[in-house]
């Protein structure tokens, strides 16, 4: 119930972003009358009912600011317990479109040990479904959302900080771990997560550095797909830092590109695609003064990017998708997986 309400003065206070702009305090006394009209639309006595902009954009205009006599009938979702769909919507080829997609969060610190790591998840709806069908989503057995058990196997995954669209039957999911809803129309989140028990380094980068005298210095990094052999990591980027006053670099490498980037202090090592299993090693060779600064700079750490598609990082699965409506008309269901670098750092 707690979070119902904040749920509704976030949306309260996006509606009426969406109408005039910034809230301020000028704007908020411009625009009373407004306001006033949209709050005593978007709850009923003290329930809410309707929270989607392009809803209430039907019936109340920015022009507007107040419903006058003889307006258009409000549309039917206005009257409707589901207030965040139109009747009436129509497509000639229903489709249905789930995105899991998952941002890893991790740091490495000089020892190669992970300090810090988590996953940030969440699942994206295209809805091209006609009339106003009923959608079911099923997880697969291992995806644990209670999260007040005290224990967690090992081949579980615990879900945190979870965060449902407005459509979604918090009962149903609570008694049947099973996501229902009567979707919004095209794009919306559905979903939103944290993972914090299940998250492994996919890219695993090292990097040695080796100083000769006090004229120059050579950095081997090397890279492996630390995933099966059978899927690969595409737009692999490697920003490995550099002291601020090293210079002439040459490079070495049997995949990918590298470029020398001095305006960032960094050298950034781009692979268009990795295969899991596979390792490879760059070489980068650069001058320094002859003379040493009193005090040594302080090393930034090395940063990763990467995609990788076709699985999700926290095991996460859809193991179904329902769709009743009763058209009875044939919908084609799509669900796809993204894993992807969030902020990837490891200290050397």
């Amino acid at each position: 119930m707690a979070f119902s309400a904040i749920y509704f003065l976030d949306n309260k206070g996006q509606i009426l972003i969406e109408y005039f702009g910034d809230l301020e305090q000028e704007s908020i006394k411009d625009n009373f009358i407004l306001i006033y009209e949209l709050l005593d639309e978007i709850m009923d006595f003290g329930y809410p009912q309707i929270t989607e902009t392009t809803i209430l954009q039907e019936y109340i205009t920015q022009e507007g600011y107040k419903l006058k006599k003889g307006a258009p009938r409000p549309p039917a979702a206005v009257t409707n317990a589901v207030s965040w769909r139109s009747e009436g919507i129509k497509y000639r080829k229903n489709e249905f479109f789930v995105d899991i997609i998952e941002s890893i969060n991790l740091l490495v610190n000089t020892r190669g040990c992970i300090v810090h790591s988590e996953i940030l998840g969440q699942i994206l709806i295209n809805c091209c479904l006609s009339g106003m069908p009923e959608v079911s989503l099923g997880f697969n057995d291992n995806a644990l959302f209670n999260q007040n058990s005290s224990t967690v196997k090992a081949n579980m995954v615990d879900f945190e900080d979870i965060k449902f669209h407005s459509s979604v039957r918090l009962s149903r999911f609570e008694n049947e771990r099973v996501i229902s809803f009567i979707p919004p129309d095209k794009e919306f989140e559905l979903m939103s997560y944290r993972v914090t028990n299940r998250v492994r380094p996919y890219i695993v980068v090292e990097a040695a550095l080796q100083k000769y005298s006090h004229s120059r210095m050579e950095i081997t990094t090397k890279v492996k797909g630390q995933f099966k052999n059978n899927i690969m990591a595409t737009d692999v980027e490697i920003i490995i830092p550099v002291p601020s006053d090293a210079s002439s670099p040459r490079f070495s490498t049997v995949k990918g590109s590298v470029e020398w980037a001095p305006e960032a202090s960094a050298i950034i090592w781009t692979i268009n695609s990795i295969k899991g299993g596979k390792e490879f090693v760059m070489k980068a060779h650069l001058g320094l003064p002859s003379v040493e600064a009193e005090e040594p700079e302080a090393k930034p750490p090395i940063r990763v990017n990467f995609k990788i598609q076709y699985i999700a990082a926290s095991g996460l699965q859809i193991k179904y998708v329902r769709i009743i409506e009763k058209g009875c008309y044939e919908a084609t269901s799509w669900v796809r997986c993204l894993t992807k670098s969030g902020d990837f750092q490891i200290r050397i």
